[in-house]
């Protein structure tokens, strides 16, 4: 008899929020995309949410936001609930891949914190891995203000100087950057984030748009040899193999 396929729940928690490349290359290894919307509108970003069970997904995918971990006055209403929710998976050994703000809610769950950091990142950056064939040393796309502390028991995997960029406990790995990615996706990000997110020194409009044209298609194999590291080597979930690829190519 043939087995049930495995569900990858990514949890989308603003309006430009898209499972991307890392999305793709679940449903590429059969796993089924299901995604939650957490605030589909940024009029209502303060939605109550039921997250469920965990038990119901074979892996757990938490994406970035316009918001930060700690804005209880913004997002009150679901983010104590999507803590509870990510702690109660990782304590049931169900895998989790944090990505930025998915990455920072992780950390948070599990013990670490999150704060404003004094080294923003917006634009592509590398970092220095300790796995580099899994874990390529970018260029990745960044976009984010805050910054996390890792959990107690956690291993970092890679940092840069603006701080911890990747960690992995147990079944759980936690990214600071953006591997899920494309030119479509920031150019939604670009049209869709508010004038107080672009109006930052931080941000050079320009200069990531022209970046991504050309640095974008490069990260594609490094997503896929990210996501197959992870669904293979920590979640373990026993898919099809895959030809693996070097992403440094």
């Amino acid at each position: 008899m043939a087995s049930s396929p495995k569900t990858a729940l990514f949890i989308m928690h603003d309006p430009e929020a898209d499972p991307g490349l890392v999305g793709e290359r679940m449903a590429e290894r059969g796993l089924v995309v299901q995604p939650m919307p957490v605030a589909p509108t940024m009029e209502d970003s303060n939605p109550t949410i039921d997250f469920g069970d965990p038990g119901a997904y074979d892996v757990i995918v938490p994406l970035g936001s316009v918001w930060s971990v700690y804005d209880t006055d913004t997002i009150g209403n679901w983010i104590g609930n999507e803590l509870a929710f990510l702690a109660d998976a990782h304590g049931r050994d169900i895998p989790i891949l944090g990505i930025c703000f998915g990455g920072q809610a992780l950390a948070a769950a599990l013990g670490g914190t999150v704060t404003r950091s004094p080294h923003p990142e917006v634009g592509w950056r590398t970092i220095s891995s300790d796995l580099p064939a899994d874990v390529a040393d970018g260029p990745w796309m960044q976009w984010h203000f805050d910054r996390f502390t890792m959990p107690p028991a956690a291993v970092e995997i890679a940092r840069n100087e603006a701080g911890p960029q990747a960690f992995r406990i147990g079944r759980s790995v936690g990214l600071q950057f953006h591997p899920e990615v494309s030119a479509q996706i920031l150019n939604g990000w670009l049209a869709g984030a508010p004038a107080s997110e672009l109006n930052k020194p931080e941000v050079d409009v320009e200069r990531v748009r022209s970046d991504t044209a050309t640095l974008a298609p490069a990260a594609k194999p490094r997503t896929e040899r990210l996501v197959d590291w992870f669904l293979d080597e920590v979640a373990e979930l026993n898919l099809a193999p895959v030809d693996r690829r070097d992403p440094r190519r």
